[in-house]
């Protein structure tokens, strides 16, 4: 380990289970150095297996609506108590499409559920930085970093509402990345990642055709949780000090890719 986290303090929102990119986001953080405060619903607390986590880490797991700013507030002003100050980064991997649940299609999502999209899976961004600006919470030089994916910019079939709610995931990076940079330097980005087989991710139909298709269109092949980690802790760290309102692809190369050499042979078998 490199002890890039030494003393810092951060929040990890959305940690479920094992599979979960924030459950390793959260142990990579640690183990270079941070403490850390966990956060969920307290429905995904009692269905998933984060106090197991809570437990691993030495921490707490602070049940919070991450669409509701006085519960986020709560989060804010807890883990400042627990961790001894104020807080030097947030991770944000929260996602849910009830359109995707139900198999509505694109064309025919009900709005209702649409806008819940919205708001579960970006708007909550939004809400989880406005929370720590309203409460003075974040340190300078702190750093937001949500998780994405380039449905963000290209459409892929069966990805539904949550594209457009990862597109406006990324235009609130750039808009609080502004803003909070202004006042506080504090930095604001996403990391635009791989198809990964979490348990939200599994759910979206054909998603083993997406990781296929990742997988033999980039030349560095799929980036895993593992990796996603590493990454995500240089973000989080003061070696990126200067970095903010990207969308950072972290993908093995996916995003700059037209064909690759394995995906030509394959339709030329066929």
């Amino acid at each position: 380990m490199y002890n890039l986290l030494k003393g810092k303090r951060g929040i990890i929102f959305g940690a479920l289970d094992k599979k979960s990119m924030a459950w390793r986001i959260a142990e990579r953080a640690v183990e270079e150095g941070a403490r850390v405060t966990l956060s969920n619903t307290a429905m995904a607390i009692r269905f998933g297996n984060v106090k197991e986590l809570a437990e691993e880490l030495g921490t707490q797991v602070i049940p919070a609506d991450a669409t509701n700013i006085e519960d986020l507030e709560n989060v804010y002003t807890q883990s400042m108590e627990l961790l001894g100050g104020k807080i030097d980064f947030v991770l944000h991997s929260i996602g849910m499409s009830m359109n995707i649940r139900k198999n509505k299609p694109y064309t025919e999502v009900g709005y209702d559920f649409y806008m819940k999209t919205l708001d579960i899976s970006a708007v909550s961004f939004h809400k989880i930085i406005q929370a720590a600006h309203n409460l003075d919470a974040m340190n300078e030089w702190g750093s937001f970093v949500a998780i994405t994916y380039i449905a963000a910019q290209r459409t892929f079939d069966k990805y539904n509402d949550m594209a457009d709610a990862k597109a406006l995931l990324e235009s609130i990076a750039r808009s609080w990345g502004y803003y909070y940079g202004k006042e506080k330097k504090v930095r604001v980005n996403t990391v635009s990642q791989s198809p990964t087989p979490t348990t939200a991710g599994q759910g979206i139909e054909g998603f083993n055709v997406f990781f296929e298709y990742a997988e033999k269109m980039s030349p560095l092949g799929n980036a895993d949780s593992n990796e996603l980690a590493d990454y995500v802790v240089t973000l989080f760290s003061d070696l990126t000090r200067k970095v903010t309102m990207q969308n950072l692809f972290h993908d093995g190369g996916f995003s700059s890719m037209g064909m690759s050499e394995e995906l030509m042979k394959q339709f030329l078998k066929k």
